[in-house]
């Protein structure tokens, strides 16, 4: 996209500086993340004393968790997202178009390798969201998943460790990390690690790296299709009744 915007990069190399900012925005991230995977089950108790059921403890621990990040995040990445929107808006029409043709690819990446793995399930992730669904409105949902957990793990995943990492290491190597930990983190915790369980998040991983470096390292553009396929995800959960996703998980290739 070298020729799509006005604003490249490379001229501004500054926005690629690690600053403090970004280490204690991470440290945040990974320690809050760390202390729920290891200690959740310690707090599980306390949290449904003081939150009416089990449903609305997991969505108050997840909106703490991303809005707190979110926020250090947004700081950090100000600049970064202020030019990335001037960018985007100086072609309009290709925000529009390449939005939604990228999550369709994504889609259709993750239905082909999922059907070449011969072993498609519904992860503990999305019938974590499934069942989460069905307790907690749209409304509340859509900020969680559409606006603030989107701009976390595109902060994190695409524009640390490939648009900053790759000043010091091989941007190859930092995709390929990208793509395994972004599908890491929506599995480890909840369900054995493998390589069947995480195909689908390597998916959509894969094809947000690409439409993060083929953009020029655009963190908004891959920040909208991650938002845009979050909330397709979200719209397809609340309009299909839980009973046809119950009959849909027990179909096999």
């Amino acid at each position: 996209m070298a020729t799509a915007h006005r604003i490249p990069p490379a001229a501004q190399p500054e926005l690629y500086r690690f600053k403090p900012l970004d280490f204690a925005t991470l440290i945040t991230y990974v320690a809050i993340a760390g202390f729920f995977a290891v200690a959740g089950e310690l707090l599980a108790p306390f949290l449904r004393q003081i939150t009416p059921s089990p449903a609305a403890a997991s969505y108050a621990v997840n909106l703490l968790f991303y809005a707190s990040v979110g926020i250090l995040a947004f700081l950090a990445a100000r600049k970064v997202v202020g030019r990335d929107v001037k960018v985007l808006a100086t072609r309009p029409w290709f925000t529009l178009l390449m939005v939604p043709a990228a999550v369709i690819a994504m889609m259709i990446l993750t239905a082909v390798v999922v059907a070449l793995s011969g072993e498609a399930q519904t992860s503990q992730n999305q019938a974590g969201l499934q069942e989460l669904a069905q307790q907690i409105p749209a409304w509340l949902m859509v900020p969680l998943l559409v606006v603030v957990g989107p701009f976390v793990e595109e902060y994190i995943f695409r524009h640390l460790l490939i648009g900053k990492l790759s000043r010091r290491v091989n941007i190859w190597i930092c995709c390929a990390l990208s793509v395994v930990l972004f599908a890491a983190l929506h599995i480890v915790g909840q369900e054995a690690v493998t390589f069947t369980a995480m195909l689908p998040y390597l998916a959509m991983g894969a094809t947000l790296v690409f439409v993060y470096v083929w953009t020029g390292k655009n963190l908004m553009f891959a920040y909208f299709v991650h938002a845009a396929k979050n909330l397709l995800a979200v719209v397809f959960i609340y309009a299909i009744p839980p009973e046809v996703f119950e009959q849909l998980q027990q179909i096999q290739p």
